[in-house]
């Protein structure tokens, strides 16, 4: 077994920094910009937001939004899809019920014209006061944090 040495310290000495000329600092120095408070957000009065996912059967539940709606099992309701979104509002003719268990049951038919699957997770956005509902797919979400520019791309520039 070898000894083993401590390796000196990699402080130079007081008598080799004596020989080093001084640097004078400019009388004047400017401090560095520090960053200010940000502007004051929130989220708009009278939604609320959260998070479900889409079951087999195409059901969406978040506690949250199905009481701050009050939704009861039976009401009726009339579902419109764009791609990635499904918009529900109460309608007395419309044609999904709500299932006795307090969630949104999104028919095949819509899940498929809005590109939705199974297992998907989706924002849910309640508007109470309308009487409305949104689920929004996060591929939705996605390119509207790209189009507001501040979102980042994905490692090699790949969006």
């Amino acid at each position: 077994m070898t000894a083993v040495q401590p390796i000196a310290p990699v402080i130079p000495s007081p008598v080799r920094m004596a020989g080093i000329p001084r640097v004078a600092l400019p009388a004047a120095v400017r401090p560095l910009p520090m960053a200010g408070p940000a502007a004051a957000l929130s989220v708009p009065s009278g939604v609320v937001y959260g998070i479900g996912r889409i079951d087999a059967s195409g059901r969406v539940t978040d506690q949250a939004i199905t009481s701050v709606l009050g939704w009861r099992e039976g009401d009726r309701l009339t579902l419109t899809a764009s791609p990635g979104v499904v918009t529900g509002r109460r309608d007395p003719g419309g044609m999904v019920t709500v299932p006795a268990r307090a969630c949104i049951a999104i028919p095949a038919v819509l899940r498929r014209r809005c590109g939705l699957r199974a297992g998907d997770r989706v924002l849910l956005a309640a508007v109470p006061g309308q009487d409305m509902l949104a689920a929004f797919s996060f591929a939705v979400v996605d390119q509207a944090l790209r189009a507001h520019g501040t979102f980042p791309l994905a490692p090699g520039g790949q969006p």
